[in-house]
């Protein structure tokens, strides 16, 4: 069966299936036929290691973020809700929800979550990301908002609370405006790669198991007339010497006439398959924007992260970055005005690796060595 095959989906009963209710909001949601790719997506990161390493990496990459805001009492109270905010059945703090959302978001293209209320409290109690295979999004046609249709299911759905829904498409088109899975592309690669494993794999099972031919030749008639006895006891006493090297206990196999022994399959050695897995792993690396070394594959002795390189890697987690600071932002305002603060929020995000920080360090020294400076040539004016 092929892995990358996307499965059947049984369309669901319900709406979000979050853990704490069905979602009821205001968007229209339309029934229609399940979404098959997110299946193969979620089956390439199942199959292939280097897909599901580059996302854990980029979601790492991404980063930590504070969250500002103005009033001291407000901060106090928004620093609390970042640090214990419940997501999911185990999940807290609202980096948690951020690395779900994102690893959702770049999996199937899209991503759509929810906030919940507690009704005694009226305050913000949890976040949950919800389970993109079983929607489908598309605009609708008069107001132009987001229309979730439930996979299989053959009736429309009203629901209520829709400012609750927070809901992200990664690289939308007019032909895809629901957003495209960063893996779009690499099913036929990541097909051929997994075939050539399972090739390796069943000339291992043939040929790296060793067998041998034991073969007896009569050297005249009188040989032959014992040839069948011969080569019973032959191989009563081959099998009891390769019993015996696994107990580790090393027999010689003795014999007498023309006896020849080879391995099955000597003659043809496995097939060098580095250059095709490489090309391979290179293409899909390509696509996942992740230099080589950090999933661990040193092609080369002298590799390491050029500039030019660092500069790219930066430029897609900013990407990311902008997709993440609104979700983030309407959460952190929903919470405050649910709490009764009325105040504006900042996503500040940490610098996204050593070398920001050494430029950074670099150049306030510089900054800080012309001042110096300045200061010096002022002082020498003054005096003269």
């Amino acid at each position: 069966m092929n892995p990358f095959r996307p499965p059947k989906h049984s369309p669901p009963e319900t709406g979000f299936c979050t853990g704490g209710g069905m979602l009821k909001n205001g968007f229209r949601v339309t029934c229609s036929a399940p979404a098959l790719e997110s299946g193969l997506y979620q089956a390439l990161r199942d199959s292939v290691p280097v897909i599901d390493a580059c996302i854990s990496k980029i979601v790492r990459l991404t980063g930590d973020f504070k969250v500002i805001c103005k009033t001291k009492s407000a901060q106090s109270a928004l620093d609390d809700f970042v640090m214990n905010v419940p997501v999911g059945i185990s999940g807290r703090s609202l980096q948690t929800f951020a690395d779900m959302y994102l690893d959702t978001l770049l999996t199937f293209g899209k991503s759509i979550a929810e906030y919940t209320v507690d009704p005694d409290t009226g305050c913000l109690s949890s976040l949950f990301v919800c389970d993109p295979e079983l929607f489908e999004v598309m605009p609708d046609k008069r107001t132009g908002e987001p229309v979730f249709r439930f996979a299989g299911a053959k009736k429309t759905v009203d629901f209520k609370n829709a400012d609750r829904i927070l809901y992200t498409a990664l690289n939308p088109t007019p032909k895809c405006p629901s957003g495209r899975s960063l893996l779009r592309g690499l099913p036929v690669f990541a097909d051929i790669l997994t075939t050539i494993y399972s090739c390796v794999g069943n000339n291992f099972d043939r040929a790296g198991n060793l067998r041998y031919a034991v073969t007896y030749k009569p050297s005249n008639d009188n040989d032959a007339q014992f040839a069948a006895q011969r080569a019973k006891t032959m191989a009563a006493q081959w099998t009891e010497g390769m019993q015996s090297a696994k107990n580790g206990v090393m027999k010689d196999f003795i014999a007498v006439g023309d006896v020849d022994i080879k391995v099955i399959g000597a003659e043809s050695g496995l097939i060098d398959t580095n250059i095709p897995v490489r090309q391979l792993i290179e293409q899909i690396i390509s696509k996942l924007s992740i230099p080589p070394f950090l999933l661990g594959l040193n092609w080369s002795s002298t590799e390491r992260m050029a500039s030019q390189q660092a500069d790219i890697l930066t430029s897609e987690l900013e990407y990311y970055r902008r997709l993440l600071t609104p979700v983030l932002v309407r959460v952190c305002r929903a919470f405050l005005t649910l709490a009764g603060e009325c105040d504006e929020v900042d996503i500040v995000w940490a610098n996204i690796n050593l070398q920001d920080e050494e430029a950074l360090a670099r150049a306030r020294l510089y900054n800080c060595q012309a001042d110096e400076i300045q200061q010096r040539l002022n002082n020498e004016k003054g005096e003269i």
